[in-house]
């Protein structure tokens, strides 16, 4: 049985032109920089973001806490957002990997924000080391251009770099209309995933300075993510990077889409000012036994969701799900929820 799928972006399936280059890659042992899609991977992701260097890792997670063991000392102090995945959804790696500790800033970090939270040479505090950034950010909103490059301007002026989680920043790219470097010129390092809406089975990529990714790739060898023969990986992410990301317009397009029917239902409202990308954030006024229902409910139908936050569910559009698809989840939706 095939199921529409709209818990992520994560979920699409390697395109069949992926799985003819993994079956045909070039490879080699990684470790020793051996594998030659591999370096062509990185060569190509360095080069899309404007960096010097870039390195291949399994997981945005493990390419988040790199940098972040690559840019601290232990006992240092870290800025990021409240909500996120780095400070929500990395199983406090900061903290036990690093060691360091966490201020967080609720919404946008606001250059105003930025400076009140900067902590240096006051004995009673830890001395702030680095600016985590996230755009687009959890619930797929942007950050302006101008708030980063402030903030960027801020950070390097009390001596700390900026790391960007830009795990769909590609996505932002498009929905701004900007070359991605436009973003990338913001931070020092970035990470950006190429298994969130590119289609690549695995895989994110860390990019920045020739010398941090030097050091942040002894950082991935003590955290296990040496891959040894990963070309047949890589080639999926070279197609992803090359073929791919001019079919995230579609996801954002159909996304408003959705966001639009969704919104027609009773009891169902959506903000469609922030369906910036392809995430629709939809608030349902029914009882909480009915929403605890409703991803069983959907999944006996053919359709697969997340469980709710509250009485908010999370749609994601993807390169698996139609506009077809899409007509179909709203009409499912609107009549199980009545």
């Amino acid at each position: 049985m095939r199921y529409i799928d709209v818990r992520s972006d994560t979920v699409t399936q390697p395109t069949e032109k992926m799985r003819q280059a993994m079956a045909q890659a070039l490879v080699g042992d990684d470790v020793y920089l051996d594998d030659p899609t591999v370096n062509e991977l990185e060569a190509l992701a360095a080069q899309l973001v404007g960096k010097e260097a870039a390195l291949f890792l399994p997981t945005g997670t493990m390419g988040n806490q790199c940098a972040i063991m690559t840019h601290t000392r232990r006992g240092e102090e870290i800025i990021a957002e409240a909500s996120s995945h780095i400070v929500t959804s990395e199983v406090g790696g900061a903290a036990v990997l690093s060691g360091v500790s966490t201020r967080t800033i609720s919404g946008i970090i606001y250059p105003h924000l930025l400076e009140a939270a900067i902590q240096t040479e006051n004995v009673h505090h830890p001395d702030t080391g680095l600016l985590c950034l996230e755009n687009p950010s959890f619930r797929g909103t942007l950050i302006p251009l101008e708030v980063m490059k402030a903030d960027y301007e801020i950070a390097h002026a009390h001596g700390f770099p900026v790391h960007l989680d830009g795990a769909r920043v590609f996505n932002a790219a498009i929905a701004m209309g900007v070359d991605v470097k436009e973003i990338t010129q913001y931070c020092d390092s970035v990470m950006f995933c190429i298994s969130k809406g590119l289609c690549a089975p695995v895989g994110s990529m860390l990019a920045g300075s020739k010398a941090f990714i030097d050091k942040a790739r002894r950082v991935r060898k003590l955290l296990g993510g040496g891959m040894r023969q990963a070309g047949i990986l890589a080639a999926a992410g070279i197609i992803a990077l090359t073929d791919m990301v001019k079919c995230l317009e579609t996801d954002h397009q159909n996304a408003k889409y959705l966001a639009g029917r969704l919104a027609e239902i009773p009891g169902v409202s959506v903000n469609l000012e922030d369906v910036q990308i392809n995430m629709v954030f939809l608030t349902v006024d029914r009882p909480a036994q009915l929403l605890a229902q409703l991803p069983e409910k959907m999944r006996e139908r053919g359709i697969k969701i997340s469980p709710a936050t509250g009485k908010t569910f999370r749609f994601m559009t993807n390169h698996d799900v139609s506009r077809e698809d899409l007509d179909q989840v709203v009409d499912t939706f609107s009549q199980l929820i009545g």
